[in-house]
């Protein structure tokens, strides 16, 4: 019977995706009006703009909003593999394509013992909570990527390796994944693929890390947790203001450098604890390495200087993966990511004006989903220690009293 419903659930689980799929292209060509500011700029007017100076064989050296590793050019100038296309909708074609290849992946490893559809479930519900905003960015590419490498871990450490090392050099994020994969054919192949991409656009196209300045200078962006101590100071007189910078619009003003440092600090905390699990971990089944990485990204994009929203793209990914294992325990902390999702898409595009303003509402709605995401990321990463970490747990008595011994056993 149950073979029965989820051969059934499948066909209604495609309409779903093809209905909502539909609508985000409906929305980012414009044919319905998506509440807020319009989110397609970015790929009509800024990835349209260096398309044109990275078909020169360059990279925008003097475009501080170019903060993305090398890789990142081919996302930008892919849509000229539709040169029948204009150029954002063939952008948002492409787009789709990388959302259907995920669910894709996702339904094939939802097959077999011990595997389940509720990660396919997840990608097809997370995204269009979202709105257009995914298809109006790179990220659901990366994203594509990113599950691919996780899905073919377990048979094909070597393709995972090289899948990681070129994600990484698109979007930094995906050498996340390997924070619980132990055969060394992943890592080497990882290592050997990043270097070797990036040697090649090192001596190709001028520029190639120019990114990293840039990065370095960003300050504190307004939807971030950080951001909170300055949409609440605007209200206590603080003498900063909101400006678009370095591609975002970000806090400026007094205080702002102790908030990002502070952020930063989070950010190598949060790497610390990683560290430390993956030393005592010793417990590991095959849905520990889609958990892990899905600690570690929503760990760092809790602690980030920024938290745009087409970072959730890469939580639902890795939520979907997570799941398509049926020991998985994250699924308390993948539903927080989920209403998240939809907390996100008020905060932008909807009501985007109101966070600026730091009014009730944007505070509101900023306090709830980064409230999520934190109680999120602090469950899934307890979770993920006690299913990996040997420590004390409480069992029953023989007498089966109420009362419960207190031994030492692996989890």
């Amino acid at each position: 019977m149950k073979t029965t419903a989820a051969r059934g659930s499948l066909p209604g689980l495609l309409v779903i995706w093809g209905l909502t799929r539909t609508a985000l292209l409906l929305c980012v060509l414009k044919v319905i009006v998506f509440p807020g500011p319009d989110v397609t700029s970015d790929v009509s007017v800024i990835y349209r703009g260096w398309y044109d100076v990275l078909s020169t064989g360059t990279f925008p050296l003097d475009d501080v909003t170019w903060q993305y590793p090398p890789a990142a050019a081919l996302a930008v100038l892919s849509p000229g593999l539709l040169p029948f296309l204009e150029y954002a909708t063939a952008f948002f074609v492409l787009a789709f394509v990388a959302d259907l290849v995920t669910l894709a992946l996702l339904l094939y490893a939802g097959r077999g013992p011990g595997r389940t559809r509720r990660g396919a479930w997840v990608w097809v519900a997370g995204v269009p909570l979202l709105g257009p905003t995914v298809y109006a960015r790179y990220d659901v590419m990366v994203t594509a990527v990113a599950v691919a490498a996780l899905l073919a871990g377990a048979r094909h450490p070597r393709l995972m390796g090289a899948l990681v090392g070129f994600g990484a050099l698109v979007k930094v994020w995906p050498a996340l994944l390997l924070l619980a994969v132990r055969r060394r054919g992943a890592w080497v192949s990882a290592v050997v693929t990043g270097v070797g991409v990036a040697a090649l656009f090192a001596v190709l196209m001028p520029g190639a890390f120019a990114f990293l300045g840039f990065q370095r200078d960003r300050g504190t962006e307004v939807e971030s947790l950080g951001a909170l101590v300055f949409h609440v100071a605007r209200h206590h007189g603080w003498e900063g203001e909101v400006l678009l910078n370095y591609g975002s619009v970000e806090f400026l003003g007094p205080y702002v450098s102790w908030v990002s440092t502070g952020a930063l600090f989070l950010t190598g905390a949060a790497f610390a604890w990683l560290v430390l699990w993956r030393v005592l971990a010793c417990r590991f089944e095959p849905h520990t390495v889609a958990d892990a990485a899905f600690v570690g990204v929503l760990m760092f994009t809790v602690t980030s200087r920024v938290i745009s929203p087409q970072y959730m793209v890469w939580l639902v990914g890795l939520a979907a993966v997570c799941l398509c294992f049926r020991e998985s325990r994250m699924g308390v902390p993948v539903g927080m990511v989920l209403v998240a999702c939809l907390v996100t898409v008020l905060e932008f595009p909807v009501w985007f004006a109101h966070v600026v303003a730091s009014d009730a509402l944007g505070i509101s709605l900023l306090v709830v989903r980064n409230g999520l995401l934190v109680a999120a990321g602090l469950l899934a990463a307890r979770t993920l220690w006690g299913t990996t970490v040997p420590g004390r747990r409480a069992i029953p008595t023989a007498s089966g009293s109420a009362r419960a011994a207190e031994v030492r056993v692996p989890s």
